[in-house]
């Protein structure tokens, strides 16, 4: 058996009576279930549709997102998050680079690093080393002036804590900001990058070993492991091309408003959904939700 979800932006609601159940009839599906009335809502089928990808690109001129997947075993005991345009809107580097006078030189690096165009520890050393002479406080003031949480995120930790779930945050940005955003959020852990510093100025460079991809994925695999359970009982969401082994191993891999070529290797695509998407996806409700 298998469930399909269809959800779109909280803020935006348009998902119709006529649409959920147009394509439920379509499919052979059973029951609709209304996660939320406007925003999200599900239906099982008894096998995986051979045109779904055609009708999952008609949906997203609708602005809907839509995921196919097996029933059993959807909600999950791990979260395991990017954080840079997956849990907060703003991808690190570039906002350290813009004040070091070099943001958009930077910003056009890291696009091609996250799409996979770039091999991203040189791509990370390479745009590290022109932050070199930042004073270090320039950190504190990126994270109270330009940081901003991805919308959704708070009710994502708060609901799958509540029942349950442990929660790691899996960065190749830096650990100075993901100790602020994983204590912001109610993270249980969080791993990055540590940015050197000598004399109160960024150095510009990184201790190694760099977290990349690898790292990522091996985080997955240790956490799973400490915590006696396996990869399908994870959910991993990320954007970038680092975060694809990652994706691909965990039970359930979303690519949260990611780059082409992480859409393109992953199943479950949410382009206008928020962070509650992860909640819907997974069989919450609204009324499941925990308030932040």
């Amino acid at each position: 058996m298998f469930t399909v979800t269809l959800l779109t932006n909280p803020e935006t609601p348009v998902l119709d009576r006529v649409t959920v159940e147009s394509l439920r009839n379509a499919w052979g599906g059973g029951e609709v279930l209304w996660l939320h009335p406007g925003v999200a809502a599900e239906f099982p089928v008894p096998t995986l549709p051979a045109n779904r990808w055609e009708v999952w690109q008609g949906l997203q001129t609708l602005r809907i997102d839509m995921a196919v997947q097996a029933s059993e075993g959807r909600r999950k005991a791990l979260l395991i998050a990017d954080m840079d345009s997956t849990m907060i809107r703003q991808e690190c580097i570039d906002e350290l680079a813009d004040e070091a006078g070099v943001g958009a030189f930077v910003a056009e690096i890291t696009a091609r690093a996250m799409n996979g165009d770039l091999e991203f520890e040189a791509a990370l050393r390479d745009r590290v080393a022109l932050l070199q002479g930042l004073p270090e406080t320039v950190i504190s003031r990126v994270l109270h002036d330009r940081i901003t949480l991805m919308p959704g995120g708070p009710v994502l930790l708060a609901t799958m804590k509540a029942h349950g779930a442990y929660a790691a945050l899996v960065s190749g940005g830096f650990t100075a900001f993901t100790a602020a955003i994983a204590a912001r959020l109610g993270f249980d852990e969080h791993r990055a990058n540590t940015l050197l510093v000598r004399d109160a100025r960024l150095t510009g460079t990184v201790a190694n070993p760099i977290l990349g991809k690898a790292a990522k994925l091996q985080a997955l695999h240790e956490i799973t492991a400490r915590l006696g359970i396996t990869p399908a009982m994870a959910l991993a969401v990320g954007d970038g091309a680092n975060d694809l082994p990652m994706l691909r191993a965990a039970g359930m891999g979303v690519a949260l408003h990611a780059k082409p070529v992480v859409q393109a290797q992953c199943d479950i695509r949410i382009n206008h959904g928020d962070l509650t998407a992860l909640l819907y996806l997974q069989g919450y409700g609204q009324n499941d939700f925990t308030a932040a």
